[in-house]
């Protein structure tokens, strides 16, 4: 896992883990990483200074969280609390939005153009990595 201070265009500035250093760049390339805050897809990475140990003795090392088993709790969590609608994702999340449904929380898919056309129209929703989603888990593995 690898942290990176990251900034959209807004100026909005974040921190986000990724598997590996080409992560962040395969998603981006395909348009995966976006602001939290704005939603804005444009995002960079911040210039960071690296962790070096002092001289005089080794770094004590943090024990860092076991990311496999955070993506199973979550995976089980969206499982167990949100409703997969698969390709009608956009239909549901519109359809929320505009009274016409209660509110839940659901899961599913969505082209880019319809997450642009979402995002014009003021729909609040959130990407998801695959590896999160149930459907998502089986593709990873």
């Amino acid at each position: 896992m690898i942290r990176y201070a990251l900034a959209c265009d807004c100026g909005h500035e974040y921190d986000a883990w990724f598997g590996s250093s080409g992560d962040f760049d395969d998603q981006a390339e395909h348009g995966l990483v976006e602001c939290p805050l704005c939603g804005g897809a444009e995002v960079r990475k911040q210039v960071m200074a690296p962790a070096i140990a002092k001289s005089g003795g080794a770094k004590k090392r943090e024990k860092t969280p076991d990311s496999a088993a955070f993506v199973k709790a979550m995976r089980d969590h969206i499982s167990e609390n949100f409703k997969d609608v698969g390709a009608d994702f956009s239909k549901e999340a519109r359809r929320m939005h505009d009274g016409e449904s209660d509110q839940k929380a659901i899961y599913g898919t969505a082209t880019s153009q319809e997450t642009e056309s979402l995002r014009e129209d003021g729909v609040p929703f959130s990407p998801l990595p695959a590896g999160l989603t149930p459907d998502g888990a089986k593709k990873l593995n």
